[in-house]
């Protein structure tokens, strides 16, 4: 059997296991190591609760391991697993253990857990060689992930980026195998078909002219995700000239909500009582912003039908940018720094130009004429987001599983399982 190990049910991974458990190729159970976005709980960086209105925990073979107490899944220390995994190794006859990162102790105890029963690894990780990593910090990196790395098998990259990150740590070309970074694209696409004919009734009651170019930026109002970028962009004198209104569209909520709102002429913002803002009116010399807030999977495809575009301006925190795939498959053209991780794989095979240098408000500008000059069609965007879709990674999963599974080995108390 498959064991997958995962932090919670991520919205981005659930359709992958149901369509793995739809084709029954590979016996297989997600191991979570919390419930985290199953119920209503508190987001520091959305800074509000909120709970997927998807059916995360559905169509296929899951369980919940013992961890500590007081967990965060966004701290590397807070969240650790409390049980040895020898026995359910055994008990499951697990063959192969997939761990989706590195980013939490919990994976880095599995890994040399199995690892010392003789369980083989995969590993699915987001690290990119985009990211500047500092001087003093490089050393360290370099001992900690070689030492990890040695411990795993198979490494299933999900992008060019990331497949060159592990090859740079020494990965051999024959441990790589891709397993691309996708969203549910059939989803996205029949439900911006469905509300596509009520766009104009969407735009409206959003605040949005008819006429008005329509910038999208979706996601958490954070430094990483540098939302100013945009802002300073569509200052530019050469959009002004373009013949079209801009307007901004906001969807997302975070620290930067309130600094966000000051510097734009915000004309519908969903978290006021009224829908109306308050703002005083600056005489037209900000931009023209909606604030829809936070948007479930469900309701996210409203702006990606409104908007004419949706633009990804992160930092090289970004280590992919699935919003950039959701939007592709909705057929919503992207504009993204390149920083972003998807830069190379989702946008430049549409138009280079649309990728623009990290903070480069000006080349940022241009990619937006050069978008509105030129925009792609949503076939296009729609054939391309489909190369990066869950039937890949599935019959990657197939395919690695049945060429290299095999019995469990012995999984009786090893001379010395690692204690944490």
């Amino acid at each position: 059997m498959l064991a997958i190990l995962s932090t919670h049910p991520i919205q981005y991974q659930v359709p992958l296991w149901q369509a793995l458990a739809k084709t029954g190729s590979v016996p297989f159970e997600v191991w979570y190591l919390t419930a985290h976005g199953t119920e209503p709980s508190y987001d520091r960086q959305f800074d509000k609760s909120f709970a997927w209105d998807l059916d995360v925990l559905s169509g296929y073979p899951h369980r919940f391991l013992k961890v500590n107490s007081a967990v965060d899944v966004s701290s590397f220390s807070k969240l650790r697993i409390a049980e040895r995994l020898a026995p359910l190794f055994r008990e499951k006859e697990v063959s192969t253990l997939w761990v989706q990162g590195w980013n939490v102790l919990a994976y880095w105890q599995a890994v040399r857990q199995a690892h010392a029963a003789g369980v083989p690894v995969w590993l699915r990780g987001e690290s990119n060689d985009l990211a500047i990593t500092p001087t003093w910090r490089r050393p360290l990196k370099q001992l900690m992930l070689r030492q990890l790395f040695r411990r795993v098998e198979t490494f299933l990259y999900i992008g060019e980026a990331n497949r060159r990150f592990y090859t740079n740590y020494g990965v051999r070309p024959e441990q790589l195998s891709p397993a691309p970074y996708c969203v549910d694209n059939e989803r996205f696409a029949a439900q911006a078909d469905s509300v596509r004919p009520g766009r104009e009734d969407i735009r409206r009651s959003w605040g949005i002219a008819d006429d008005a170019f329509c910038v999208l930026f979706a996601g958490k109002f954070i430094d990483k995700k540098r939302p100013f970028d945009l802002l300073r962009a569509l200052k530019d004198a050469r959009l002004a000239q373009q013949g079209r209104p801009l307007h901004l569209l906001f969807v997302g909520s975070g620290e930067l909500g309130q600094p966000l709102r000051s510097a734009c002429r915000v004309v519908f913002d969903a978290e006021t009582s009224n829908n109306v803002s308050t703002q005083v009116n600056d005489g037209g010399t900000l931009p023209r912003a909606t604030f829809a807030g936070f948007l479930n999977q469900k309701e996210i495809s409203r702006a990606y039908v409104a908007a004419d575009c949706l633009v990804l301006p992160s930092d090289h925190l970004e280590t992919w940018g699935l919003v950039v795939n959701e939007a592709m498959a909705s057929g919503l053209p992207c504009v993204v720094s390149d920083a972003c991780g998807c830069a190379e794989d989702l946008v430049t095979p549409i138009n280079s130009n649309l990728v623009y240098p990290l903070g480069n408000t000006l080349a940022l500008a241009g990619a937006l004429l050069e978008l509105m000059r030129q925009p792609p069609s949503i076939p296009a965007l729609r054939t391309l987001a489909n190369k990066f879709d869950i039937e890949v990674t599935v019959n990657t999963v197939t395919k690695l599983f049945h060429a290299t599974g095999q019995p469990v080995m012995d999984v009786s108390l090893p001379a010395m399982l690692p204690r944490f």
